[in-house]
């Protein structure tokens, strides 16, 4: 297989979607892939088994969830979330949509009579902005000052009621059910004297619930808890609990050499293809090293791209590296792909799936035209 390539494990991803199964099945909450952190459409297949639909952050991937998961479920629900809506977007995701969700009062009554000419069954209702949020950086905090995510108390406007089902909050990121009871408490303190005749609440993203030693007991608690008090649904929306831990990054290294200190240039890139090293950041794993100076020969990573920032880190190796060597970074298969860049013309690395009967499919190969069709 010519590198680099994401390769994601059917096995893991299944493991990863029976835990978020077995979160419905006990709490009674729908959840349902976030496709801004995974969008494997070539999953869906396996995906559409449990989950019970997506949500997307605008027209286009609206129109994944609708033409490529429907299309193995047509029970599942497609909800889109954006911060502001064009009318021709909006014309298009009303027709395809169960559930819309505004970021404000205005936006709501702009569109409202729109969206019910062209589809009276979509379901509407306004995103919060609950004003607490754990989140661990500010560029992924949407409680943040001066936010542009979800309408705050102070901005509510009650007028809304008489045309939404439902209320959505999304204030987490890669966060244990702590955090979640935190945010909740905020929620329901400032909003429940509106939960009355509402059908849904959304609790957003950013719940680790895949990720090792997350209390998933307590999550459940949590949601029959709340539905019971104020008889109404709950929803999860993961991205990255979907994708946690089910593939990797494989690479090659191109070139090495000493300039005070021994670097690797590989045939990847952590500004296009794992842009949230650099934004998090943080250090993403890469099979059989150490960190540097645990092992005898310590090599600090380049991507192949003239942008001086384009490093992945440093690592040791018990063996030197030569040209040739592969190199596989874990944990790359959520919030990477959906962002990569074709920045510098780099290739993009190609999407590869390990099936569940063991057999490595080819699902997608990038080349130049990749590249020149997007610009102009």
């Amino acid at each position: 297989m010519k590198t680099p390539y994401y390769l994601c494990e059917e096995k893991l991803l299944e493991k990863n979607l029976k835990l978020l199964d077995y979160v419905q099945q006990k709490s009674g909450a729908k959840i349902i892939l976030a496709l801004k952190g995974f969008a494997m459409h070539s999953t869906f297949p396996l995906v559409s088994k449990y989950l019970k639909g997506c949500t997307s952050s605008g027209l286009h991937e609206a129109k994944l969830a609708y033409e490529e998961f429907k299309k193995y479920n047509e029970k599942a629900e497609v909800h889109t979330y954006s911060p502001a809506y064009s009318e021709d977007d909006i014309k298009e995701i009303a027709k395809i949509s169960d559930h819309i969700v505004f970021n404000s009062p205005s936006q709501l009554f702009k569109y409202v009579r729109l969206v019910k000419d062209i589809n009276k069954n979509v379901s509407l209702s306004i995103r919060i902005n609950p004003e607490v949020s754990a989140s661990p950086k500010d560029i992924y905090n949407p409680c943040g000052l001066y936010s542009r995510l979800g309408t705050t108390l102070e901005n509510f406007n009650e007028d809304v009621l008489e045309h939404i089902d439902g209320l959505n909050f999304h204030a987490l990121c890669e966060q244990d059910v702590d955090a979640l009871e935190e945010v909740l408490e905020a929620f329901e303190k400032n909003f429940s004297k509106y939960f009355k005749g509402l059908k849904y609440i959304n609790f957003g993203g950013g719940h680790h619930i895949t990720k090792k030693g997350y209390d998933v007991e307590k999550l459940i608690r949590i949601i029959k808890t709340f539905r019971e008090k104020y008889d109404v649904e709950v929803y999860l929306e993961p991205g990255e609990a979907v994708g946690w831990e089910v593939g990797y990054l494989v690479s090659t290294v191109l070139d090495t050499f000493n300039n005070g200190m021994d670097v690797a240039i590989l045939d990847t890139s952590a500004e296009a293809h794992m842009p949230d090293t650099l934004a998090m950041p943080y250090r993403a794993e890469v099979r059989g090293a150490g960190i540097a100076g645990e092992k005898k020969y310590t090599y600090r990573f380049g991507g192949n791209t003239c942008l001086a920032g384009d490093i992945m880190g440093d690592y040791s190796f018990d063996e030197p590296l030569k040209v040739g060597d592969k190199v596989v970074f874990e944990d790359q298969i959520h919030y990477t792909f959906v962002k990569n860049t074709t920045f510098n013309g780099i290739k993009l690395p190609s999407l590869v799936l390990k099936k569940l009967d063991g057999t490595v499919e080819l699902v997608k190969e990038f080349g130049y035209e990749d590249y020149r069709d997007r610009l102009s």
